[in-house]
């Protein structure tokens, strides 16, 4: 059995590792591997194999590692259980120190791998993540709730699978330009001075075809204060500039919301920080991991990568275990201290205080926000208020809210004239999309602890068992303490306060500052700006310097900044000064397809009247087919699938 690139495929038996795999073969070699990971007989295998054989599906796929067509991979699997795909077992504590055992020996041999080598892997994932695509949509659609076929699958393919395969091509891209360059290349041109000096680089677009696939979007990430254009170079890639590195296992701690996030992790930690990488699954999305394996096997076969599953236990397990040099976690703030502090009480607060983590190694996370949407005042048409209305509801009901960067709070102009309009049309947005499965653990437990007491409260849509009606909080008071600015609901609740005055320089001022000193949060904002004001210079310069202020690191103005996100080329985190004792949504970057160092923000920019609509917009009638045209698309660009994207963008 070979590869795709000619290379011996693996055994199904074995020891863990073969000492073909110890002794780091031959370049671009697949050693054989790993009876426990790859045995569908072995007990406890938390493996493709073991549920692939449990549930009746790949069938010939397993054993053919990429033997199957896109057609028998769009097969639907079988349904196992109430809500969802069959979950792995949990991964054994022995079969978890062979994994560390193995990533151990196997860690300085990656880090110090040809960037030639490393581009053919990332190529050879790309090729089986767009394999295995269409059963991951449909299993996320049954774990989500989501009929299969409709167009929220649509959902799935542009948020969870889209990035992935962006990602990995545009790091193919930057790895062979480093290769050859020492750094990913950046046209001159794509940069810009900003007014206090600060570099700017355009991200988006980063590819020709990119302007027309994605014109809503000019994206710039700025760097921090000091880097020049003459710097750039020493400021991309800079794992790459080492001599020698020495290997080091990452614990990726994986989310359970979106399919491409723990992917995204691994992939970054890997190939662009030099990590090789144990990814705990969420036991919310574990049904995944079997995907990831089997695309992901260029790097597991190789002993740089192990993926395990398991609850709090295992968790505990590898945070506590010595091989572990550093963790990258995307979650919540509150497990983030758990694991980081110990848990609530006297004792975290003691070691906050003295600073002396329980775990000491270096960590990175990205951990949620509490996104606000600023509303510049001026004259809004009544077509205008409604695209904004429809926007802000697609930020709200994708993915049934379980986004980090779902928008969360609405910041109005005290005495804004449209503001009423603009609620009203918001809950006529809310109304047209039917309550969503609540599948996302303690979401009912938030809701009810971010409503129980609170006034101006209205439920929309009648929700069904197990589903959350959207929900509406408005009015609160811009100077009380309410949970709605300190805690991310992580469910279908959208609040409103007003703060500032309808004189926009005002609101700007006021609202800049209270998202910054009052909201829980430093991952992404939003800021709506009246296309009637968009000449007055005033109103303008008063938008670039509440962009400049706003320490979120992630910010887009007349869009989500979910695009950001998807596209994947520009760095995606929480804003630079988070701490491991105040740590906000984070520390440190992901995505980041040029391999951009000493990043301070991104800057996302877009017209209020777009077209194509949008694809987070709700009701896009061909929000399937356009999701899968465009991951096809990226991962192999044709004229007729550049026509296929064209064709389903139009049709919303």
């Amino acid at each position: 059995m070979v590869s795709k690139d000619g290379s011996p495929g693996r055994s199904l038996g074995g020891t863990d590792p073969p000492d073909r795999a110890r002794s780091g073969g031959k370049p671009g070699e697949v050693p054989p591997i790993i009876g426990p990971w790859y045995r569908p007989s072995a007990h406890g295998s938390s493996t493709a194999f073991a549920v692939c054989f449990a549930t009746a599906r790949c069938r010939g796929y397993a054993f053919e590692i990429m033997g199957a067509s896109r057609q028998s991979a769009a097969v639907s699997p079988v349904k196992v259980g109430t809500r969802g795909p069959a979950i792995p077992p949990d991964t054994e504590p022995a079969e978890l120190e062979r994994a560390l055992e193995t990533l151990s020996l196997r860690a300085t041999d990656f880090a110090r791998a040809a960037l030639a080598d490393k581009v053919a892997w990332l190529r050879e994932i790309l090729s089986r993540f767009h394999e295995l695509s269409p059963r991951m949509a449909h299993d996320a659609c049954l774990a989500k709730g989501i009929q299969p076929g409709s167009p929220l699958e649509g959902e799935e393919w542009l948020a969870g699978l889209l990035p992935i395969i962006r990602n990995l091509s545009q790091l193919c891209a930057s790895l062979e330009q480093t290769r050859r360059y020492g750094a990913p290349s950046i046209d001159a041109a794509r940069f810009s001075a900003l007014a206090n000096g600060q570099l700017a680089v355009e991200v988006t677009p980063n590819a020709g075809y990119e302007t027309l696939f994605y014109a809503p979007f000019r994206a710039h990430t700025w760097l921090e204060p000091g880097v020049d254009a003459h710097d750039l170079v020493a400021a991309q890639a800079g794992f790459y500039k080492q001599r020698d590195p020495q290997g080091r296992i990452a614990l990726v701690l994986g989310a359970g919301n979106v399919a491409s996030i723990p992917v995204l992790d691994v992939i970054y930690k890997s190939f662009v920080e030099g990590a090789v990488c144990v990814l705990k699954m969420s036991p919310v999305n574990a049904y995944l991991g079997p995907y990831f394996e089997l695309a992901l096997a260029p790097l597991i076969s190789r002993g740089f990568l192990r993926i395990v599953y398991g609850g709090a236990e295992i968790g505990a397990l590898l945070t506590q275990h010595a091989a572990i040099a550093e963790m990258h976690i995307t979650g919540s703030a509150e497990t983030h201290d758990r694991i980081v502090w110990g848990k609530p009480g006297a004792e975290r607060d003691a070691r906050k205080k003295n600073n002396a983590p329980l775990f000491a190694r270096p960590v990175t996370s990205e951990l949620g926000n509490v996104t606000p949407v600023l509303v510049v005042p001026g004259k809004y048409s009544a077509s205008e208020l409604a695209t904004m209305a429809r926007g802000i509801a697609g930020m709200i009901v994708q993915n049934a809210s379980f986004n980090c960067i779902a928008a969360k709070l609405l910041i109005t102009p005290r005495g804004f004239a449209q503001r009423t309009q603009l609620l009203e049309q918001l809950r006529v947005e809310l109304s047209r999309v039917p309550p969503r499965y609540a599948y996302y653990p303690g979401a009912q437990a938030r809701f009810e602890s971010l409503t129980h007491g609170a006034e101006h409260v209205t439920h929309i849509g009648q929700a069904g068992p197990g589903e959350l009606p959207w929900t509406l909080i408005t009015d609160l008071d811009p100077d009380s303490d309410a949970a709605q600015f300190k805690v991310e609901p992580f469910c279908s609740i959208f609040s409103e306060v007003s703060v500032g005055s309808s004189d926009p320089l005002e609101f700007l001022a006021a609202a800049t500052r209270f998202a910054n000193e009052r909201l829980w949060g430093t991952l992404n904002a939003m800021i709506y700006v009246p296309p009637a004001s968009e000449g007055d210079t005033a109103v303008a310069l008063a938008v670039e310097r509440a962009v400049g202020e706003l320490r979120y690191g992630t910010i887009a103005i007349n869009h989500w900044s979910a695009g950001a996100y998807v596209l994947t080329t520009s760095p995606w985190g929480g804003y630079p000064g988070a701490t491991l004792a105040d740590v906000q949504s984070g520390i440190g970057w992901v995505h980041n397809g040029l391999l951009l160092e000493r990043v301070q923000k991104t800057v996302q920019r877009g017209s209020l009247r777009a077209f194509p609509t949008p694809p987070y917009f709700p009701g896009h009638r061909s929000l399937r087919q356009l999701g899968r045209a465009l991951l096809d698309f990226e991962a192999a660009p044709s004229a007729i699938g550049l026509a296929r994207v064209g064709y389903f963008a139009v049709r919303a």
